[in-house]
């Protein structure tokens, strides 16, 4: 599988914080989904990528260029979506455009035209009147209008309503799949990663813990509900935050297709019952296991 990004012992030290020897690859062509508590060290690790703050240690290749030797050739391929917009507040969406188009090799003043008023944003009003969520889908068209190969998109949708948060993530879904475009996308928002992500990297105190697709990722782990009698004690043991309830105990596996025919007997009589569950819960489970 082509990858278009890899790091290779990244590592970045805080006085209070250490990103410790990332190694990580993305896939060419899917969408990552860069999950993980505040704090966990995601938006450090997309600056380092983006050359935005000096490493400690390790490389980063980006389109198999080193991300600081050839940092312009680099930049040209990538749009970048921070979680703070930052623009000259007293100029308009049409000024704006005019303006970063210099600094892109390809820049598509049509394409960029065709996503504002797809995004509804007026040309001419001043982005100082902007709301929060009309200067976050005025990042977005900025950063989809040099045609990148990359797409990366940190917390972009912190702090928007659920419904703006949507449109976001449902735009950014169909256009990556009509465009087979690569994208990173980092949130604590459990919900925006599984819409859109292909595949699902854990990050936490500055480590990544895992890094799968997300198809096989829900499919390892459930959550089992249960009688202690109904399990095998050897199973109980390897559940993850095993809980007791008035009518029995539930627990998390990372595993389920190794014991499901284990399971099989307890199923069929409804003394087990197997739950899916989502990627919030195990991220949660990560941090408890942490």
């Amino acid at each position: 599988m082509e990858h278009i990004l890899e790091t290779n012992k990244l590592r970045k030290e805080y006085p209070e914080f250490v990103l410790d020897d990332i190694d990580w690859k993305v896939p060419k062509g899917y969408v990552m989904g860069l999950i993980g508590p505040n704090g966990a060290g995601k938006t450090t690790t997309i600056k380092l990528i983006m050359n935005l703050i000096k490493a400690d240690g390790g490389y980063v290749k980006v389109f198999g260029f080193d991300n600081i030797q050839d940092e312009k050739q680099i930049k040209n391929k990538i749009g970048y979506v921070g979680e703070e917009q930052y623009f000259y507040e007293h100029q308009s969406a049409k000024w704006t455009g005019e303006f970063v188009s210099h600094f892109y090799d390809k820049w598509d003043k049509a394409r960029y035209q065709s996503l504002l008023e797809q995004f509804e944003i007026p040309l001419k009003k001043r982005i100082r009147k902007f709301s929060k969520g009309m200067k976050v889908k005025l990042s977005l068209a900025i950063a989809l209008s040099h045609n990148p190969e990359l797409i990366m998109l940190d917390e972009p949708t912190s702090g928007l309503d659920p419904i703006i948060r949507r449109d976001v993530i449902d735009f950014l879904k169909t256009f990556t799949e009509e465009n087979d475009k690569t994208v990173i996308l980092s949130s604590h928002i459990t919900d925006d990663i599984s819409r859109i992500s292909d595949y699902i990297t854990y990050m936490i105190n500055g480590r990544i813990v895992m890094n799968e697709s997300k198809d096989e990722l829900l499919s390892d782990w459930k959550k089992i509900h249960f009688t202690p009698e109904s399990l095998d004690k050897s199973i109980i043991d390897k559940l993850e935050r095993v809980e007791s309830q008035m009518f029995g105990s539930s627990g998390l596996t990372k595993n389920y297709l190794a014991i499901r025919d284990a399971l099989a007997p307890g199923v069929a009589s409804g003394d087990i019952k197997v739950e899916s569950v989502g990627l919030d819960d195990i991220l949660i489970a990560l941090v408890k296991g942490d």
